[in-house]
């Protein structure tokens, strides 16, 4: 892996006189260092995919309240007077209707007063002298009794405020997910970056070494020229991990964000002791961990909007029967006719009609119900995917916790071999190259350590964000 990134030629630095040992040891952890929960109550909090979110979920209210106005009040007037003709005559009906929410009648109430002469034909509009107060409420007994479009269409409403409230979180948790990513990246692409600094302090060491012996006479001129290119091209590997590092920055800078919601780029002093290792979710029956993932919840509120419009097309099937019950009461004087309506008024109505052709309820039906063979189709999948999805991402867990615990043996041994070998280097008991392939082989182990431990942390992380862990995640 080392020869292989190799090829970048640099000027040297500035040499070290003090080689640091090339060993697996993590470095200790600072106070000041970035910590993967506040990069994720900042996304949480910051993230303009959530926010979005957020806001198509307001729309989705808005909506609803839109939709409860066909329950609202409604205040009508009509007033006439007839300005030219036989009969010099006016009139005026107020009438406030509401529409009942547990069936698809409705209640009203007005009042009429009438002034001035009318014909005979025109009995019903003449009123006593105060006018006459009318209340009254209209009963669906068949059609619209247990479903009409007003609780249709409210009850639609109702669930796509629960569709916007479940993609929001299927958002979040996608934001979530993908900002541990990134930070992720950004400790690996550190944790590399040390490993190549240790590995060019110890060949700028070593030629501090060299140098003098050289000018003693003890070594090769040689040498000094072969540990000199060494050095460069460990320089140039280094500078291509600083190059990731700072890239990985600048990705992690979408989540991390300060209180205006404007990215941060975090520094390589804020970097981590070691790669983040969430804990293992604790469900308790990974039916009910699937069952309760907003992905398989929307499937469930869309099949029961699915059932809301088949409900409303069975409504058209049934024949309209409705029972109006109304009562009325004139008050003051008799009217310009001498008609004086003074008992109370109360009259009891039926009305009955009956769809003859219905091929637009039938096909409302058919409609509905292959909507909600698709839905139950596509949950039945996505549960079976996601429970496969699960039982493999636990066992990659387990497996890169093997995988791990054997890179870091190889590691130790391999800082081993390298330090000894440079001992036997110091005492001219081993050649340059021999020295210098241990120390490549240490790192190139120190490197597998980073990406075992990587695949570790990413596991245990795809498996918080498969079973919804809101906690883990940073979404409570």
């Amino acid at each position: 892996m080392i020869r292989q990134l190799a090829g970048i030629a640099l000027a040297p630095a500035a040499l070290l006189a003090l080689a640091a040992p090339l060993a697996p040891a993590a470095p200790t952890a600072s106070a000041a260092e970035l910590s993967l929960q506040q990069v994720l109550r900042s996304s949480a909090a910051h993230a303009p995919q959530i926010l979005e979110a957020v806001a198509r979920q307001k729309q989705a209210d808005a909506r609803l309240l839109s939709t409860q106005g066909l329950y609202d009040l409604v205040f009508e007037g009509d007033a006439q007077w007839r300005a030219l003709g036989y009969y010099d005559n006016a009139s005026a009906e107020f009438r406030a209707t509401r529409p009942m929410t547990g069936n698809g009648g409705a209640t009203y109430a007005g009042y009429r007063l009438s002034m001035g002469p009318f014909a005979s034909y025109d009995g019903k509009s003449i009123t006593n002298g105060l006018g006459e107060v009318k209340v009254g409420a209209v009963f669906a007994l068949l059609r619209d009794r247990l479903i009409d479009d007003r609780r249709g269409r409210m009850a639609i409403a109702g669930l796509d405020t629960e569709l916007a409230e479940l993609e929001r979180e299927m958002v979040a948790v996608g934001v979530q997910r993908r900002a541990i990513e990134a930070y992720q990246q950004w400790v690996a692409a550190g944790q590399r970056l040390r490993i190549y600094r240790d590995l060019l302090d110890l060949a700028a060491a070593r030629q501090t070494s060299i140098e003098k012996q050289v000018g003693a006479g003890a070594r090769p001129a040689m040498l000094a020229v072969e540990n000199r290119q060494n050095i460069v091209r460990r320089q140039a590997l280094l500078v291509r991990a600083e190059q990731d590092l700072e890239v990985q920055a600048n990705a992690l800078s979408l989540f991390l964000r300060d209180e205006t919601g404007q990215p941060l780029v975090p520094k390589s002093e804020d970097l981590p002791a070691a790669l983040p290792r969430l804990a293992m979710p604790t469900a308790t029956h990974e039916d009910d961990a699937i069952k309760a993932r907003p992905d398989v919840q929307m499937l469930m509120t869309r099949l029961q909007q699915a059932s809301t419009r088949s409900a409303l097309a069975q409504n058209e099937l049934r024949p309209r029967l409705d029972l109006r019950v109304e009562g009325s009461k004139d008050f003051g004087d008799g009217g310009p006719l001498g008609y004086v309506r003074q008992p109370l008024e109360a009259i009891v109505g039926v009305r009955f009609s009956v769809p003859l052709e219905q091929r637009q309820a039938r096909g409302k039906i058919a409609e509905a119900t292959a909507e909600t063979d698709a839905l139950v189709h596509r949950r039945r999948l996505l549960e079976q995917q996601l429970t496969v999805e699960i039982a493999n991402l636990k066992a990659q867990v387990t497996g890169s916790d093997k995988l791990a615990h054997l890179v870091l043996d190889e590691a130790g041994l391999a800082a081993r071999m390298a330090e000894a070998e440079r001992r036997r280097f110091s005492l001219g008991a081993s050649d340059f190259l021999l020295v210098n392939l241990r120390e490549e082989a240490a790192a190139d182990a120190r490197l597998r350590q980073v990406e075992a431990e990587y695949r570790v942390s990413a596991s245990r992380a795809e498996l918080v964000a498969s079973l919804v862990d809101r906690e883990q995640l940073g979404l409570e």
